[in-house]
């Protein structure tokens, strides 16, 4: 049996490079660690800081192939980030078009939570800490 420490990265594959880095860095505030872009595969790698520990990574490629439905799709399911203040975060979403779900409490925790959409349609989740 391997020892796993912790999730290092996750990788996205987007539809418009543009689009997304403006949503990710501008809307969502994530910090770019590096970007580049790879001629022989015309992709762009975008590698983004989320909080000391980890990276998001978003990968552009000609013509990617739709989400298959939503949510429910296998595979991932959302992505979550953790927030101080959902409510906070919600209002900071919202106040830049973008559109959040209604804050809820998550029956197992305790903790609030909301849902909304990358710019590709990926569920998205802020989680209280």
């Amino acid at each position: 049996m391997i020892k796993i420490n912790r999730i290092h990265h996750v990788a996205l594959i987007v539809s418009d490079y543009a689009r997304s880095k403006h949503f990710y860095t501008q809307v969502l505030g994530l910090p770019v660690v590096k970007e580049t872009y790879r001629a022989a595969r015309d992709s762009y790698k975008l590698d983004l800081a989320v909080g000391d520990h980890y990276q998001l990574e978003l990968f552009s490629f000609p013509d990617p192939p739709p989400r298959p439905s939503y949510p429910e799709a296998a595979g991932l399911r959302h992505l979550a980030f953790e927030v101080d203040d959902v409510a906070a975060a919600k209002a900071s979403l919202e106040a830049q078009g973008i559109a959040v779900q209604d804050i809820r409490v998550d029956e197992l925790t305790g903790k609030k939570f909301a849902f909304f959409d990358d710019p590709d349609g990926l569920p998205l989740e802020v989680y209280e800490r």
